[in-house]
């Protein structure tokens, strides 16, 4: 883990980057109460459906100067442009639970077809599970097989798809998911730690610094020198590495933005 006490160390580093899931992460859905101090982030049908603290908004700016900050989220292209922090364009970001890098908002087709390559072994457990969500009556809402890279839907019954879904597919070769009634069939090649992994050799990063709040996170938050996650993360999903929990008495992205920032205090 990065010696954040070491003073030669940290003038030593040249880029620092700072992986960060968006959702329950920096943003909050309208569901979700984070004070009466908040901004509109992202627009839907003409209704504002997420939203930032005000404190999120400063202290996201103040971390800009210090690292690279590379949203790294599960959301497809389109619903990741959406999103407008209020703090300009961030030069990476990673979408697609890292499958598309996106450069200066441009899709890097060589990171992409080296995606798909990634998850080659995939492709038939991927298939079946299409075969078998199209049939589910279960089943909510369209099937989408986001940029070729995982499946995703939503259910009436999300856990016992899930756990139906296990049973039939190889979970050596795919990891199968639902957060709320979403269901997501992911290839295990297709993670968000193989994603910090390519991203600091293709951005030469000499420390890694990664903040989530869901299981999708559990690999890049292993994957990077430092992890950050809320108040109970390790208890909810019996996390065996070192991650810094923050303490549950602000909001999550405010708490993990100062975390950051008291790194280089």
């Amino acid at each position: 883990m990065f010696p954040v006490c070491a003073a030669a160390f940290l003038e030593a580093i040249k880029m620092v980057v700072f992986h960060t899931d968006l959702d329950n992460t920096i943003i909050y859905s309208y569901k979700h109460e984070i004070g009466p101090v908040k901004r509109s982030v992202e627009m839907y049908q003409g209704r504002e459906i997420s939203f930032i603290t005000g404190d999120t908004y400063q202290l996201l700016q103040q971390v800009r100067e210090k690292m690279l900050v590379v949203p790294t989220s599960t959301r497809s292209i389109e619903q990741y442009r959406r999103i407008d922090l209020g703090v300009g364009a961030f030069p990476y970001a990673l979408v697609c639970n890292g499958g598309i890098l996106l450069a200066d908002g441009k899709r890097d087709d060589s990171w992409y077809q080296s995606s798909l390559a990634l998850i080659g072994r995939s492709e038939g457990e991927l298939e079946k599970a299409i075969h078998i969500l199209e049939k589910d009556a279960r089943r909510k809402f369209e099937l989408r097989f986001i940029e070729r890279l995982f499946v995703f839907t939503k259910c009436s019954q999300p856990k016992q798809t899930v756990d139906d879904l296990r049973e039939v597919l190889d979970t050596g070769l795919v990891d199968v998911f639902h957060n709320g009634e979403k269901v997501y069939v992911v290839p295990r090649d297709l993670n968000k730690g193989k994603a910090v992994q390519r991203f600091r050799e293709y951005i030469h990063a000499d420390v890694v610094i990664a903040a989530g709040d869901s299981e999708f996170d559990i690999p890049m938050l292993r994957d990077a020198d430092v992890g950050l996650a809320p108040h109970g993360f390790v208890e909810a999903y019996g996390v065996d590495f070192a991650v810094r929990q923050m303490d549950g008495r602000k909001v999550f992205a405010e708490s993990l933005l100062e975390e950051c920032l008291s790194l280089f205090s």
